[in-house]
C-alpha cells in the first residue's frame, strides 16, 4: 500500500471531508462546528488533507481571529487512526497559520471524544473548568440587506413573556404554531406538518398585532410587516408591488410575515365589472400557495372583520388555522393591570376592583386607562405642591376614575358577533 502525504485542501476534496464528517457522526462524537462552517473554512481559511493515492484519509481545518487560532475540524478515517496522521495534520495547518502572528491555537472538543493524542502530541494543554457557550444569530449577514430593504427587524427575545394574561391564547399558539416551527425534526417524527399561514381574527384592540410580534420573538425569526397602503403607490400597482415584496421575502431563510387588516386586500369578490381590488385579491391568492412551499416561514394575517374576507381566502390549504383572539377574561385583566401599575404601589392598589370595573375592556383599553391614571396622578401631585419625596404614585381611585371615563372599544353587539364568528369560522 502506498504511503500517505499531506497537502493543502483542494475543491475536489469536499467529498472526502463529507466522508470524514460522517465517520465522526457514526462514532457518536458530534462535531462542535456545523458541517457548513467546516466547508466554509475549507474554502476561505486554512485546511490541509492527508491523502493516500486519491483517497482523503484525514483533514485538519482551522481559522484565525485576530491573534487567536481555532481548530474547526480534525479527523482521520477509522482504519488509519493511531498512525500519527492527526498530529502531522495539526502541525501542517499550524505552519500555514504562522503568518497571522497568532499567540494561541485552541480547539473545542466534545466531552465524549476520547482520541485526543494528536492534540497532546502537539503540545496542546487541556483546560479545566471551562464551559462552552453558543448562540445562533437569527439573521445571517447575507440576509441583512434583504431584511433592511423590506423594513423588517429582529424583535426582542422577551416579547412572548411580556404578553400579560391571555393564557389560553398563548397556550394555543404555543402548541399549534411555535412548537412545530421551532422543532421541525420532532414534528416530522410525529407526522406533523409545520404551519405556514394563519389568520388571527377578533375585535379591535385585542392584541392580534402583539401576538404576531410575540410569535416572531418566540421563534427568534425576523419580523416583516407588509403594509398594503404603502405598496399601493408603487409604479406597478398594489398587485405587482405585493408580488415583488414576497419575492424579496423568499430570500430570507426564516421569517414571520404579518399583514394587518387583511380584509382591505382580500375582501369578498363581487360585482360586474370586477373592481380593481379583485385583481389584488387574486394576486394574494396566488402568492400564498407559493409562500407555503418554502420551509422556515409563517404568514400571519389579522382581521377585525373576518366575515368580509373572500371565501376562497380562508379555504383549507391556504391557512392552517383561523384563530380567534377575544377580550381578556378576569385572569387576563388582572395580569394586565399588575403589569401596567407601577411595581412600588401595586400592593396598595385594589386590583380586583379594577378587574371588575374593566369588564369588556380590550388590552388596549386597559393600557390606555392605566397610562391615563398615572398621568393624572402625576399632574395632581404637581398641582398640589406636595414634596415629591418617598414612594408616590397612583391610587385605586385614580384608576377607577379613568376606567369610568374610558369608552370600551368593543361594544356588546360586536362582542356577541365575535362569538358567532368563532362558531362559524374558527379553525383551531
Amino acid at each position: 500500500m502506498s504511503a500517505w502525504t499531506i497537502r493543502d485542501f483542494h475543491s475536489q476534496d469536499v467529498e472526502g471531508i463529507l466522508a470524514l464528517w460522517q465517520s465522526l457522526r457514526e462514532s457518536d462524537v458530534a462535531p462542535v462546528y456545523d458541517l457548513s462552517e467546516v466547508l466554509a473554512s475549507c474554502e476561505k481559511d486554512h485546511a490541509v488533507v492527508a491523502v493516500q493515492g486519491e483517497q482523503v484519509i484525514g483533514a485538519a481545518v482551522a481559522r484565525a481571529a485576530h491573534d487567536q487560532g481555532w481548530i474547526v475540524f480534525l479527523a482521520t478515517v477509522p482504519s488509519f487512526r493511531g498512525r500519527g496522521i492527526g498530529t502531522m495534520l495539526l502541525a501542517a495547518v499550524e505552519n500555514r497559520m504562522v503568518a497571522h502572528g497568532l499567540n494561541k491555537l485552541s480547539a473545542l472538543m466534545p466531552e465524549t471524544q476520547t482520541r485526543v493524542e494528536a492534540f497532546t502530541n502537539r503540545g496542546f494543554v487541556v483546560k479545566k473548568n471551562l464551559r462552552y457557550f453558543e448562540r445562533r444569530i437569527p439573521v445571517q449577514r447575507a440576509e441583512r440587506g434583504a431584511l433592511d430593504e423590506l423594513g423588517g427587524r429582529v424583535l426582542p427575545r422577551d416579547l412572548w413573556d411580556r404578553v400579560a394574561g391571555m393564557t389560553a391564547e398563548k397556550e394555543l399558539l404555543e402548541r399549534r404554531l411555535v412548537l412545530p416551527l421551532a422543532e421541525p425534526e420532532l414534528a416530522e417524527e410525529f407526522g406533523v406538518v409545520p404551519p405556514r399561514a394563519v389568520v388571527l381574527f377578533g375585535p379591535p384592540g385585542t392584541g392580534k398585532t402583539t401576538f404576531a410580534k410575540a410569535i416572531a420573538s418566540r421563534l427568534e425569526w425576523p419580523f416583516v410587516e407588509v403594509f398594503p397602503s404603502r405598496l399601493a403607490g408603487e409604479p406597478g400597482g398594489l398587485a405587482g408591488a405585493l408580488r415583488q415584496t414576497f419575492l424579496e421575502i423568499a430570500e430570507l431563510e426564516h421569517v414571520v410575515v404579518f399583514i394587518d387588516e387583511v380584509e382591505e386586500i382580500a375582501s369578498r369578490r363581487s360585482g360586474e365589472p370586477p373592481s380593481p381590488m379583485q385583481g389584488v385579491t387574486n394576486e394574494l391568492l396566488k402568492i400564498i400557495p407559493a409562500f407555503r412551499d418554502q420551509p422556515g416561514r409563517l404568514l400571519v394575517c389579522a382581521t377585525n372583520f373576518i366575515r368580509s374576507l373572500d371565501s376562497a381566502f380562508l379555504r383549507h390549504g391556504r391557512f392552517d388555522y383561523v384563530i380567534p383572539i377575544g377580550l381578556p377574561d378576569e385572569a387576563a385583566r388582572s395580569a394586565m393591570w399588575n403589569r401596567f401599575i407601577p411595581a412600588h404601589v401595586v400592593a396598595e392598589i385594589d386590583v380586583q376592583a379594577l378587574v371588575g370595573a374593566s369588564a369588556g375592556f380590550s388590552p388596549a383599553d386597559i393600557e390606555f386607562a392605566a397610562r391615563s391614571a398615572s398621568q393624572r396622578a402625576l399632574e395632581k401631585a404637581m398641582a398640589d405642591g406636595a414634596p415629591l419625596t418617598g414612594r408616590r404614585g397612583p391610587v385605586t381611585e385614580n384608576y377607577l376614575e379613568t376606567i369610568g371615563e374610558t369608552t370600551a372599544t368593543v361594544s356588546d353587539a360586536v362582542a356577541e358577533s365575535f362569538l358567532d364568528d368563532i362558531a362559524a369560522l374558527a379553525r383551531t
